[in-house]
This record gives C-alpha cells, sequence and structure tokens, in this order.
C-alpha cells in the first residue's frame, strides 16, 4: 500500500476564493496561509482599499450635498460669534467644497494613511511578538495584519450601505455619538471612540488568533502583545486627529 504525502496549498497574491471565506473560517485560513508561507498581503490590502476609497466617495458627495445646502458643522461657540464672523465663516466653508477638498485630499490621505498604518502596525506588532518569545518573521507579520484588518473593509461597505439607504453621510461614527467634542479633551476622547467597535474588536481577536498560530506564542501573551500595539495605535490616531481637527478649524475660522 503506498502513502501519498499531502503538500500544503501554496498561497497565491489574488485569491478571492479566500477573501469572501475567510471572515467566515479565519482559522482554517490562517492555518493554511501559515503552512505555506510565504502569506500574500497583496489581495486583503486592495480590497481594504477600495472599500475605502468607496466610503470617501460616498461621504464626500453627502457632505458636498449638505454644505450646498446649508447644512454644515458649526463650531461649539458659534451663537457667540459676530454676524460678520459666521458670515466668514459661511463663506470659507463654502470654498473649501470642490471637488479636490472633498474627493481628491480626503482620498489621498486616507490611502497613505491605510498604507502606512499597516506598515507600522504590523512592524510594532512583529516587535512585541519578538520581545514574548514570539518566532515570526516579518513578511509573515505583514501578511497576517493584512488578513486580521479585513473586517474595517467589511465596516467600510457597510457605512457605505447605511449611507446610500440614510441619504446622508455619518456624523458620529463609533462610539463618538455619545460624547461631544467640545473641548480638546473631549475631541480626544471622541477620536478614539469614533474607532472602537464590534469591527474594532473582531480584528483584535483576529490579531490573537494569527499571531498566536504563527508565532508559537501563549494565548494571554499574544493577546497582550497585540492589545498594548492596537493601544498605542488607538492613541497615535486620536492624537493625530485632534491635531487635524484643530488645524482645520484653524484654517477655517482665519482665512478671512
Amino acid at each position: 500500500m503506498s502513502e501519498t504525502t499531502s503538500l500544503p496549498p501554496v498561497s497565491r497574491r489574488f485569491d478571492f476564493k479566500r477573501l469572501f471565506a475567510f471572515p467566515f473560517q479565519p482559522r482554517r485560513h490562517l492555518a493554511e496561509m501559515i503552512a505555506s508561507e510565504p502569506i500574500a498581503w497583496q489581495m486583503p490590502m486592495l480590497f481594504l482599499s477600495l472599500a475605502l476609497v468607496l466610503r470617501l466617495l460616498v461621504s464626500g458627495y453627502f457632505q458636498a450635498q449638505a454644505a450646498a445646502m446649508g447644512q454644515v458643522p458649526l463650531p461649539p461657540d458659534w451663537q457667540w460669534w459676530t454676524p460678520e464672523m459666521q458670515n466668514n465663516y459661511m463663506q470659507a466653508i463654502q470654498q473649501t467644497q470642490s471637488p479636490v477638498f472633498v474627493y481628491v485630499i480626503p482620498m489621498v490621505l486616507g490611502l497613505s494613511g491605510l498604507w502606512l498604518g499597516w506598515l507600522v502596525l504590523a512592524g510594532l506588532l512583529h516587535l512585541a511578538s519578538t520581545l514574548l518569545g514570539g518566532r515570526g518573521a516579518m513578511g509573515s507579520a505583514l501578511g497576517l495584519t493584512a488578513w486580521a484588518s479585513i473586517p474595517f473593509a467589511l465596516r467600510d461597505l457597510l457605512r457605505v450601505v447605511f449611507m446610500l439607504a440614510a441619504g446622508r453621510a455619518i456624523a458620529s461614527p463609533g462610539l463618538s455619538g455619545f460624547v461631544t467634542a467640545t473641548d480638546a479633551g473631549a475631541v480626544f476622547l471622541a477620536q478614539i471612540l469614533a474607532n472602537v467597535d464590534i469591527f474594532f474588536f473582531w480584528h483584535l481577536f483576529l490579531l490573537v488568533l494569527a499571531f498566536r498560530l504563527s508565532d508559537s506564542l501563549s494565548g494571554p501573551k499574544a493577546a497582550a502583545g497585540v492589545f498594548s500595539v492596537l493601544i498605542l495605535s488607538l492613541l497615535a490616531q486620536a492624537g493625530l486627529g485632534t491635531l487635524a481637527s484643530r488645524l482645520g478649524g484653524l484654517m477655517v475660522t482665519r482665512q478671512f
């Protein structure tokens, strides 16, 4: 009787079948990808990029539509402004409704943040895993981080469906609606909560599972490494978001 040796499947760069099956059977597909290194990151990153661009296009359309109807976000102390200041503010808002401001700049910044954030996050996760005794490689960390980020693409697609159904842009993503952003501390907290939802915890779970399987870490070590890195990531994103919000408001209010 002859025995046949089963070889692990070869990981392909653009595996559409795996892309759609991964959210339903993550453990199985992660084990297959780890066994057939190198882990391809092209497919999930392309999916994330396309979902992000689609969300920004739909969001930009509804934001421009709301601005054309005079429905623009007002500063917290709007009622104390003089009529001249209010008029100048509305004129400045209208000047930022060109396609460059509504579509091009958000897409450039969004895609840059997506790809740069992926590289930084994968590097930090690999570093944390190595410090905790993991034996993974940086190439594997890149692939695993990309695949574990698929929940964010699904979140973007869900937001697109909501905006098309509601006919408006999303004002308070995540849990940020529970905070009234009136000062710097509240804006910072709102930026943190904007990134916290069920998809964030799904992402966290996939990262823990991926690095536990790939780097031969125990469950508690993998969870500790991933959790600490994601906390740093949330704080960094909130800091950048707060700075961008403050600078954006300063540019608008002082343009005239």
